[in-house]
């Protein structure tokens, strides 16, 4: 049984709550043995899966992701990949923008997690497979690359 923690909406000791692993034709790859959201300390999601891989996300690269629609055309349009920061248009003014930092997190179903953002942006649902997808760690970015 995997475990999905995520920090209560309201301030604890105890950063963490359980819930139950996604069933979604999960593979070891994309099942995940336990998944740590740490939103008091603010450095991101941890992930480690059932086949023994481990996956950092810091919140600056999931908000990048944010595998919504919108977002995704909105990256589409721009040529970038998930996770790539927006680029400023060429001489435009650079204009000040907060850290992305989630303001709640919670499990959808047993597949997936969804963030409600600073910049108030709630619709991407971060199924565990796109996350598998887009582990950011040297050698998924290196196997990604080769494809």
């Amino acid at each position: 049984m995997s475990h999905l923690r995520t920090e209560p909406c309201r301030p604890s000791p105890c950063d963490t709550c359980s819930m139950q692993s996604p069933l979604q034709a999960a593979t070891a790859a994309t099942d995940p043995k336990s998944v740590k959201v740490n939103l008091t300390t603010g450095t991101g999601v941890d992930i480690e899966w059932n086949d023994g891989h481990v996956s950092h996300y810091n919140f600056v690269y999931l908000r990048d992701a944010c595998p919504c629609a919108m977002c995704e055309d909105e990256r589409g349009k721009a040529g970038r990949r998930p996770g790539e920061p927006a680029t400023a248009v060429p001489g435009a003014l650079p204009m000040f923008k907060p850290h992305a930092k989630p303001l709640s997190a919670e499990g959808v179903g047993k597949y997936a997690i969804k963030f409600s953002w600073n910049d108030n942006h709630d619709l991407g649902l971060y199924s565990w497979k796109f996350l598998r997808e887009i582990c950011p760690c040297a050698d998924c970015k290196a196997s990604n690359n080769n494809n």
